[in-house]
């Protein structure tokens, strides 16, 4: 009986706070126009925009709805990627249902399992936040914000030069809890933003609620000071990349730069190490894998993954450490393979290998696909969803890669309130915010049909690559042997 009333009240207590959520969906997203443009919300629901001191215009929320999908995906249906599919020619060398499907229809735990060291798993967030490119002067106020959304999971690497900033303020989390952020972080913001972060955290608790195997978010409360760092360091999630300079035939120099990012951080272990990508030797890049399988091993790393790595970079490390192709042991493979990543370009086989050899698929994107030189068609696609879907097409981006069940990092800086609001909008609680924001099987496929393998890393250069490392004008890692 007593079993019987504490599961009717945890119903009880998720259907009241899904109930609220949707009565809010309207007055969050009329209150995100207002705190984006400094507007104010009146009770008909207008949103006034002041465009100067003596002038005020009143304008409707759109709630134009429609986009012609089955036209959109007519116009696609003879696009995409003219690369065949790897099919059959990579053996599934693992029992595990394969976790990259299209789960268009439901909502995606917020957690993936990867393996991890000796046969285990372990759980990362599938949307963390990365901080490339992210000014140094903005990383600490980032994280904290970050953090106050309920993100953690935090992207970082040694060529982001900010490792010692970022672990300056998960110190200060891991030991008081967020309270102890508030005084150098969160009375320096607006109290509208405050409630939006609250809301995105309490949205992602919701859904962990939900999800049998994610429960282990919200398993322990949370507890201010000392007595909680254990728990917080547990929720933490951690993934570090190794530059290519790092990589070395010498285990003790690896060893050393990934000992040196922990103490940087002020964390005691690294969830997640990856090579940032295969652009050394193989030499280099077998003898680091080695060394970080190592310090997996030895307690030091929890998981170990690749950044940019094509088929044959793959293949290297199963011949080297798995037996070969057809091996039943994947024990030794990589947990995560990050990559660029999007509708416009799908990287099919890479994915399909990746899918047979339970390797979790990380998205991500160097530059910005809406600059001038991006994909302009696929591009207008996408907002005419994001408009139908009432998302913004970052969001719209986010959802697609959560239910190709891909792990998601978005990025933003925080110099602007567009940024600061970003920052929660693309978190997991901003991209399931609503039912509506669930993308359908007939928007999958648009979106899906919009592969035509483009290449941002031909921005390399100023994505912090070296010129060496650039080999072309539409430069992909991913095409390195």
């Amino acid at each position: 009986m007593v079993f019987l009333l504490l599961s009717l009240s945890l119903f009880s207590a998720v259907f009241v706070v899904d109930a609220a959520l949707s009565l809010r969906h309207d007055e969050l997203w009329t209150r995100r126009q207002a705190l984006i443009s400094g507007a104010s919300v009146t009770s008909s629901g207008l949103i006034v925009t002041s465009t100067s001191p003596s002038v005020s215009v009143a304008h409707a929320v759109d709630d134009d709805t429609s986009v012609d999908l089955a036209a959109f995906n007519a116009a696609r249906a003879s696009g995409g990627s003219n690369k065949s599919l790897a099919g059959n020619i990579f053996p599934t060398t693992s029992n595990t249902p394969q976790r990259h499907a299209i789960i268009s229809t439901s909502d995606p735990s917020p957690l993936l399992p990867i393996r991890g060291a000796k046969s285990t798993t372990q759980y990362i967030p599938r949307v963390g936040y990365s901080l490339y490119k992210t000014p140094l002067e903005q990383v600490s106020r980032c994280v904290a914000l970050a953090l106050r959304c309920g993100i953690r999971h935090f992207d970082v690497a040694t060529q982001y030069e900010s490792n010692s900033v970022i672990g300056k303020t998960l110190q200060q989390y891991l030991n008081g809890g967020l309270s102890a952020l508030n005084k150098d972080y969160y009375n320096n913001e607006k109290v509208e933003l405050l409630q939006l972060l609250d809301e995105t955290a309490m949205i992602a608790q919701r859904h962990a609620l939900q999800t049998t195997s994610s429960r282990s978010l919200i398993a322990s409360p949370n507890i201010d000071g000392s007595a909680g760092r254990r728990s917080r360091r547990s929720q933490l999630f951690l993934s570090h990349k190794l530059s290519n300079s790092e990589q070395s035939t010498d285990s003790v120099t690896v060893k050393r730069h990934v000992k040196q990012t922990i103490a940087s951080l002020s964390v005691g272990y690294l969830d997640l190490v990856m090579l940032h990508s295969p652009l050394t030797n193989t030499a280099r890049r077998l003898g680091t894998y080695k060394a970080l399988l190592e310090l997996r091993d030895a307690g030091f790393v929890r998981s170990v993954g690749v950044c940019n790595y094509g088929l044959g970079p793959l293949m290297e490390i199963q011949q080297e450490f798995a037996g070969g192709l057809g091996t039943t042991d994947t024990s030794n493979l990589p947990a995560m393979n990050q990559l660029e990543l999007s509708p416009f370009n799908a990287h099919r086989e890479i994915v399909q290998y990746c899918d047979s050899n339970d390797i979790a698929v990380g998205c991500s994107t160097w530059s910005r696909l809406s600059s001038v030189d991006g994909p302009a068609e696929g591009w207008a696609v996408l907002a005419e969803i994001a408009k139908a879907k009432g998302m913004t097409k970052a969001q719209v981006l986010v959802r697609w890669s959560l239910q190709k069940g891909y792990v998601c990092v978005p990025r933003s800086a925080s110099s602007s309130k567009v940024e600061r609001v970003a920052i929660a909008e693309n978190s997991y609680g901003g991209v399931n915010k609503m039912k509506e924001f669930v993308l359908s099987d007939k928007e999958m496929e648009v979106l899906d049909g919009l592969d035509i393998a483009y290449k941002a890393g031909k921005l390399g250069r100023r994505d912090g690559w070296k010129d060496e490392d650039v080999t072309g004008p539409e430069w992909d890692p991913t095409d390195f042997v």
